[in-house]
């Protein structure tokens, strides 16, 4: 056991000396081994060189992904930022288009209107009612009327809140309106029928309306001018008990397509 650590011992010194003699090289005497030991090491020394630097280039590579990636997300919110202002501003301007083409059909010069656009619709019944975006602050009150271009009326205002308004739809089950033949002056009342949309009732059987005929607002029992026009007679029938005429009449817009409105507040 002593002999073979003194062997190791005596290894290690002469590994050690000759080391430093390669190394340190005193007078050049070692010159041609060291050149043979960087001649060996060399192509390991380039091996690990190149590993050395593909590795730096993936990392480089990896990170300039990280970054364009970054810039890629960036570059898109911007882009749906853009999108949604030039959507908002196209909004804008086709209701300014709207506005300025339906304020030129309405009878502005007899009446006081606010228009205002419609944010909501009854989802059950579509021709029940709307919500419109103008309210009590606007100076908007129950009962007003409501019409579109041209003076067709639509519907009255049923409920007011500050900055939204309920408009009943004449087409509403629940509205009823006097109304009169504009052709031949017979008065009725025009009342909402689920399914037929208006019915002109309580017309006396002596008078006479005829299909193609306009029914227009008579003027009578409620705020409503008397002229605004409601819809076309489409068809003339008995009532059910026999003692009235009734028509059913067509209306001149389709109220689940309404995008603006004109709420009279008052007549001129």
């Amino acid at each position: 056991m002593k002999q073979l650590t003194s062997k190791i011992t005596k290894t290690l010194i002469i590994l050690i000396v000759g080391f430093f003699l390669v190394f340190l090289n005193p007078k050049g005497l070692f010159d041609p081994l060291r050149d043979f030991f960087i001649r060996i090491a060399t192509p390991f020394e380039r091996a690990s060189y190149n590993v050395g630097k593909s590795f730096r280039g993936t990392i480089d590579f990896l990170g300039s992904i990280s970054d364009l990636r970054k810039e890629n997300e960036d570059l898109l919110r911007e882009n749906n930022e853009l999108s949604s202002q030039v959507a908002e501003l196209s909004s804008e301007k086709n209701e300014n288009k709207m506005l300025r083409e339906q304020m030129d059909l309405v009878p502005k010069e007899d009446f006081d209107l606010v228009s205002s656009f419609v944010s909501a619709q009854d989802p059950q019944r579509l021709d029940s009612w709307v919500l419109i975006d103008k309210g009590s602050s606007d100076g908007i009150s129950e009962g007003m009327p409501v019409i579109v271009s041209n003076g067709i009326l639509v519907g009255r205002i049923s409920e007011v809140y500050s900055s939204n308004a309920k408009v009943e739809l004449l087409s509403s089950p629940t509205s009823s309106i006097n109304g009169v033949d504009a052709a031949t002056n017979s008065r009725g009342i025009v009342r909402g029928e689920y399914g037929l949309g208006l019915v002109l009732g309580m017309v006396p059987q002596s008078d006479t309306i005829s299909q193609g005929d306009d029914v227009v607002t008579s003027g009578l029992g409620s705020d409503t001018p008397k002229g605004l026009l409601i819809g076309k007679i489409k068809e003339v029938r008995m009532s059910q008990d026999r003692l009235f005429q009734e028509a059913i009449v067509a209306p001149r817009v389709k109220y689940s397509k309404l995008d603006l409105v004109f709420v009279i507040k008052n007549k001129r």
